[in-house]
Parts: structure tokens; sequence; C-alpha cells
């Protein structure tokens, strides 16, 4: 079985920005950039209120806590203020496997941004990690993270036809893999 320590939380770095741990003082961020409907069109559980991004951040830190889920706060250096989080969860040491996600604000869409963070966090995952494969469940018709996972690699696995209910109606889902061994460093 795979062991890993989230402890003390991985900083992580890139050119342009840093990948830094979410806190309670990023409530009003995170409920701007999950309560926009734009960026929670493809992404199930929108928040409604500020208290909400507060509740998510210490549930997301218990998670932390039991090493199941660590969430990344991204920023644009040296500015700290949230503007995407991006995430490893559903940890499974035994199959030394985990699912990435990742949204950013609709202000810093078309600037690489996405890219740049997923890029880190393969890095992370596979070489700090040593995780064996990632996943990424997407909604198919988000065809802006399609793109970037299959340009990091990722390779589509599944379409699953109307396998979640949301707001009233089934969606479907893609299911995107990438194993080490397929991994390519930037």
């Amino acid at each position: 079985m795979l062991t890993i320590n989230l402890h003390p939380f991985p900083v992580l770095s890139t050119e342009r920005l840093l990948l830094r741990e979410i806190t309670e003082s990023d409530a009003d961020d995170l409920f701007r950039l999950q309560g926009n409907a734009e960026v929670m069109k493809h992404i199930a559980l929108p928040l409604n209120a500020v208290e909400e991004s507060v509740l998510k951040i210490k549930f997301y830190q218990d998670l932390l806590a039991k090493q199941e889920v660590i969430n990344w706060a991204i920023t644009i250096k040296p500015n700290n203020t949230l503007i995407g989080v991006i995430l490893l969860k559903a940890i499974d040491c035994k199959n030394h496997r985990s699912e990435v996600g990742y949204m950013v604000h609709p202000d810093f869409w078309r600037k690489g941004i996405a890219q740049e963070a997923l890029e880190c966090i393969l890095d992370y995952a596979f070489n700090t990690l040593n995780f064996h494969s990632l996943e990424a469940i997407i909604d198919p018709y988000n065809t802006a993270s399609e793109k970037i996972l299959e340009k990091n690699g990722f390779v589509k696995e599944a379409h699953f036809k109307e396998n979640y209910f949301l707001d009233g109606q089934f969606l479907d889902s893609g299911v995107y893999s990438l194993l080490k061994s397929n991994y390519k460093a930037p």
C-alpha cells in the first residue's frame, strides 16, 4: 500500500502561480468562484452563500486531516487572492491513485492558469506522492476542460449517459485517466 504524508500542507509554486492551502480567510473569494453560474454550469453543488464557503473549507480541512483530499487555492504571484482551486480527491492509497479536479474564475479563463496549475499537480502527484494513475471526471460537454486533460496526456476511458441527477435532470459524465508511465513532464 502506498503511504503518503500531506502534513505539513504542501505549498507548490510555478513560474506565475502559488498553490497554497485554502483557509477561512478565503471564504469570500471561494464564494465568488463557486457561486458563479458560469463556473458551476459544468460542476455540481454551487455555493449559495459565503457561510457555505466557510463550511466547505472546514469540510475539506477535515478530509485533509484524514488524508482523503487535498485542495489548493490557485493564486497569482505575488497576490495571495484565490482565483481558482485544484484538488486531489478520492485518494486511494491501496491502488496508488486519485482523482484530480480544478476550476478557475472566468476573469482568468484563457490565460493558461488551469494548464499551469494542472502541470504542477501532475508533477506532485506522480513524482512526490508516487501515484500510479490519476482520473478526472468532467461534464463531457465542457470542451475547455477536455482540451486541458488531453493536452496533458489524459485519455478518455468512458462516457456515462445520464449517470447523475442534478437540478431536476439526468446528466452525462466523461471519465479520463492518466497513467504515470504515460505522464510526460512539460
